[in-house]
């Protein structure tokens, strides 16, 4: 039996500057694309339940900090690839769309890509 990762096969593409002049293109798919978009999960419902004052500053500055710990151990490439990434799975949901995310499958994504 294949185990599906909590976001099945995303595929994200982008150009990113790499120097004066030039771009390079990532190309993030499978576990990491679903690292990208469980971080984007994350950080946006923090955002969003700050905003409400749903939660402290402090309770988001925590699911902020898990946010980058996702992105640094379980997506490659260098900061501006994973912004550049972040914003791309940002800007193809709906913040309702991100929010049911996370009440389906914060749990999922915090098992599936571990911070400790």
């Amino acid at each position: 039996m294949v185990r599906q990762t909590f976001l099945g096969t995303l595929v994200l593409v982008f150009s990113v500057a790499a120097g004066p002049g030039m771009a390079a293109e990532k190309v993030y798919e499978g576990k990491e694309a679903a690292a990208l978009r469980c971080s984007n999960t994350l950080a946006l419902t923090a955002v969003a339940l700050a905003g409400a004052e749903l939660i402290s500053v402090e309770e988001k500055e925590v699911m902020l900090g898990v946010t980058i710990l996702i992105l640094e151990r379980h997506v490659s490439g260098t900061w501006a690839q994973k912004k550049a990434a972040m914003a791309v799975v940002r800007d193809r949901r709906s913040v309702t769309d991100t929010l049911e995310d996370y009440r389906r499958n914060a749990a999922r994504c915090l098992s599936q890509f571990p911070i400790n």
